[in-house]
């Protein structure tokens, strides 16, 4: 064995996990080549430094997420770890992707259209209707109204894994407020600076227009097709663990960054408070939840809203981007339907598969399950951020145990899939690369057509062995770089 493949041996199990770098030989994969010859050739004097520079970057332009003490809920905010070895993705990979998430999105749009209309899906016998009516997310309110444009879900990140034999699945739709463009964006800035010639040497799919098709896609949504409109982006505020994403992206795209303070409802409009006076707003892009955003119409003690935006609403005077109600259909029980949704609102078979899914409600899931809980990943289905959920092959008994009651307790609180054992890459770890489990959050913009953002944000599970990559719970990031060619 070659000097570079023994150096290699102890990082790569080639029977258990798919690597993105390495192939089962340990060879290269030919699209990390010019990637790994620079990260072996750097002496660990100039990684130190590099690092050094990231980390500092990184703290001063405040790019942050705060996490919070389980047990005394204190928060702490920190710099996202950032790792400076770069996720690559084939083209030819990518466009595949990109298919099955534009595909994806399409049915998942038609399906939020659907149920707050006619609910064929229902009555057809596709999805139960108990599943839609009873579901924490589903908003009465948005019975029978039209929403601009029909676009319900303007922006939405679509989880991704691969399993051993490099097979993508998706994991999960995120389809209310999904966060992490802002990680892609600087991360992609950082890259292409620290690492200039070898960004340029590779050939990179640039993502800087993608800021362009967002605003794009926001100004569509306008009333009656207004040609210069005011957007805001409705924030809860400092405190929360994205607004530095909040922040970022008012900036990058020229709009308002609100409170709803800023804002007033009158004669069944929304208008900003300025120094010039009331100026009537024509689009929110809102990165608050539903039970928030209008106390007349939701959560009556909310302080983050803006007291008659529903009126306004459904009078078709403003757009809300993403639109109240999508989280129906970002459920975690709902998602094992995804793939009768893609063929029975677009006559076509899945692209992009679900990972097998126990829906526990139902009779014979439910006694798998609780018979193989230290195998599967069980989840609750209102969740996310990597709370409530159990990793079977990690837990204690102790664990099981306790979410074996609480499924036979309340089962259509719970869902339950086959553990995935999620591909890895490498990430630099004083000095030497180390292999970390990685997902891959796919962003897609729809207005009057699907944009998906070329690369999305590969999160890692900073911990040796962890499969969890979510920030909320000590993740990390890498920069995703898709080839031209």
């Amino acid at each position: 064995m070659s000097t570079a493949r023994q150096s290699q041996s102890h990082y790569y199990d080639s029977n258990s996990y798919y690597d993105e770098m390495f192939d089962k030989d340990l060879s290269i994969r030919p699209h990390y080549d010019s990637i790994h010859r620079l990260f072996t050739r750097m002496k660990p004097s100039e990684m130190a430094a590099r690092q050094v520079a990231v980390d500092q970057r990184m703290m001063e332009e405040g790019i942050t997420f705060t996490l919070y003490n389980g047990s005394q809920n204190e928060p702490l905010e920190r710099t996202i770890p950032f790792d400076y070895i770069p996720r690559v993705i084939p083209k030819h990979e990518w466009e595949s992707i990109d298919r099955g998430v534009r595909q994806r999105t399409r049915a998942l749009n038609a399906f939020l259209h659907d149920i707050y209309h006619g609910q064929k899906i229902v009555s057809d016998g596709i999805i139960p209707r108990r599943m839609i009516v009873s579901n924490k997310y589903f908003r009465p309110e948005m019975v029978g109204l039209e929403v601009p444009g029909g676009v319900y879900i303007t922006a939405s990140g679509i989880d991704l894994i691969r399993d051993e034999k490099g097979r993508y699945y998706v994991l999960e739709d995120n389809l209310r407020s999904p966060s992490g463009f802002s990680y892609l964006y600087k991360g992609r800035t950082l890259m292409s600076e620290l690492f200039h010639d070898l960004y340029l040497s590779c050939s990179v799919q640039d993502i800087e227009l993608s800021l362009n098709l967002f605003l794009r896609s926001l100004r569509s949504l306008a009333p009656s097709g207004k040609r210069d409109p005011l957007i805001v982006l409705l924030t809860p505020g400092s405190f929360n663990s994205a607004y530095f994403e909040h922040t970022f992206l008012a900036q990058q795209m020229g709009i308002h960054l609100v409170e709803g303070r800023d804002l007033v409802y009158q004669d069944h409009k929304i208008y900003l408070r300025d120094l010039r006076g009331l100026r009537q707003v024509d689009v929110i892009y809102r990165r608050i939840d539903d039970d928030f955003l209008d106390p007349l119409a939701f959560q009556p003690d909310s302080m983050l809203g803006v007291p008659g935006l529903m009126n306004a609403y459904r009078a078709g005077n403003v757009a809300i981007a993403n639109a109240p109600g999508t989280g129906v259909a970002d459920d975690k029980a709902v998602y094992a339907y995804v793939p009768d949704m893609i063929r029975y609102y677009l006559s076509e078979e899945p692209i992009l598969h679900n990972v097998p899914t126990y829906i526990l409600s139902r009779k014979e899931d439910r006694e798998y399950a609780l018979a193989h809980l230290h195998e599967l990943v069980v989840k609750e289905t209102s969740l996310s951020g990597g709370y409530g959920m159990l990793i079977g092959p990690a837990a204690t008994s102790k664990e099981i145990a306790a979410f074996a009651e609480a499924i036979k307790h309340d089962p259509e609180r719970y869902i339950a899939q086959t553990t995935m054992k999620l591909s890895r890459a490498p990430v630099m770890l004083n000095g030497a690369m180390s292999p970390r489990h990685i997902d891959l959050r796919a962003f897609a913009l729809m207005g009057e057509d699907t944009h998906v953002i070329p690369g999305g944000l590969t999160r890692v599970a900073m911990n040796e062995g962890s499969l969890v990559v979510n920030s909320s719970q000590g993740g990390g990031v890498k920069d995703t770089w898709v080839l031209s060619r």
